[in-house]
């Protein structure tokens, strides 16, 4: 399914980029301009949802989640009441286009420490709750590009699409 969407922003991508190419005017270059590459300031968060119940009201699940610390599943209490909570990027995907100066500026909301890395971009950089982590490349290749928290998987994946230009 995640592949068909990425199909169908592409192609819309695409079909606007072209629009805009036959609608401008060559004559003072606005038509190249309007796909020139730019500077994309993206505001990002780690999130941890969670959901509570009371084992009164809703059972506590029999089957366990996914291994990894990404799906935390908490036990009911004294007072029979039990939580889960999941760790993600705020958005699972980044949609730029090739050439853009990408500018990630990432607070961690949650969970202490989310060491971190984006394909063929960003080898390492750590997000801490509390603090901004500024980030800053140029997606000079197109394609489809995992950024993957080391510590809270498998749930912290997103992905960095780089439309070709």
């Amino acid at each position: 399914m995640r592949h068909v969407v990425v199909g169908l922003v592409l192609l819309m991508t695409l079909g606007i980029t072209g629009l805009a190419l036959a609608c401008g005017d060559d004559s003072q270059g606005s038509a190249a301009s309007a796909v020139e590459p730019t500077t994309r300031t993206i505001y990002w968060e780690v999130v941890e949802p969670k959901g509570s119940a009371n084992i009164e009201e809703e059972p506590f699940p029999a089957d366990p989640l996914p291994a990894g610390s990404g799906y935390v599943l908490k036990e009911p209490d004294e007072e029979g009441d039990w939580v889960v909570e999941v760790y993600v990027w705020k958005d699972s995907q980044i949609v730029v286009n090739q050439g853009d100066t990408v500018e990630l500026e990432i607070v961690g909301v949650n969970g202490a420490l989310h060491p971190s890395y984006i394909d063929e971009y960003v080898d390492e950089f750590v997000v801490e709750r509390g603090k901004l982590t500024s980030l800053s490349f140029v997606a000079d290749k197109a394609g489809i590009f995992k950024i993957v928290c080391t510590v809270h998987q498998p749930t912290m994946t997103a992905e960095l699409v780089v439309l070709p230009r």
